[in-house]
């Protein structure tokens, strides 16, 4: 029989377990990792409503995509556009970052897998009869790793031409040279440090689901099991 448990404990995990993998993802796919040096506004550059000159842009650069601003010829507006710049993994600018996306990727994909199925594990609580919130705990630092390397591994790939030409010429492995990191890579890191706060906090949520007053509330024929 199937018996629905909730606890604060359990639910908190699951909530935290979705927005990391969310967090990650979107990280993943910005282009605002890299912060490039300000492209110095032009005569054209006018602000329609003010008639003054616009702010100086501030182009971005991600592992596989980029945002810059694209004159119209016959308009003068400008018009920012953002999308990949590799149509394929072996353009992507830096071996570095390949490796990055590659790490990346996985981690992301793990920790998907685990907010999905935390999901479920209101009504199912063991796999072969281990614990599923140890499971995904286990998964979950795993993940962890992962994203460890592929933010290790990123700035090495600073140096690529790629990465010069939106960084100036005295950018390198592990030096920013005009740029400065976007929100993206922020993102990222605080997305890591949750995954292993989850891992930790799975066992928490294990011994909630386990408690003996949710082993008296079975025993007393309640399906469905709700605990602070």
């Amino acid at each position: 029989m199937c018996h629905v448990i909730v606890t604060c404990r359990s639910m908190l995990w699951t909530l935290l377990s979705i927005v990391v993998a969310f967090a990650e993802l979107i990280a993943f796919m910005s282009a605002d990792w890299l912060i490039g040096k300000a492209k110095p506004s032009s005569s054209e550059d006018v602000d329609n409503r003010t008639g003054g000159s616009q702010e100086p842009y501030h182009p971005t650069l991600g592992i596989y995509g980029r945002c810059t601003r694209i004159s119209h010829m016959q308009l003068s507006r400008r018009d920012t556009l953002c999308g990949p710049y590799a149509e394929n993994f072996n353009e992507i600018a830096s071996g570095f970052w390949q490796a990055t996306a590659i790490f990346l990727a996985v981690g992301i994909l793990i920790l998907c897998a685990v907010a999905f199925v935390s999901v479920f594990t209101m009504c199912v609580q063991s796999i072969m009869k281990k614990s599923i919130f140890n499971v995904c705990g286990l998964l979950q630092g795993i993940a962890g790793l992962f994203l460890i390397l592929g933010l290790i591994l990123y700035p090495a790939g600073w140096g690529c031409q790629k990465a010069i030409s939106y960084c100036g010429p005295y950018a390198s492995a592990y030096k920013l040279g005009d740029c400065s990191l976007g929100w993206a890579f922020y993102t990222a890191i605080g997305g890591t440090i949750l995954t292993f706060i989850c891992a930790v906090f799975s066992a928490q949520a294990e011994i909630a689901t386990s408690s003996d007053k949710v082993q008296e509330e079975i025993e007393e024929g309640k399906n469905l099991i709700c605990l602070l």
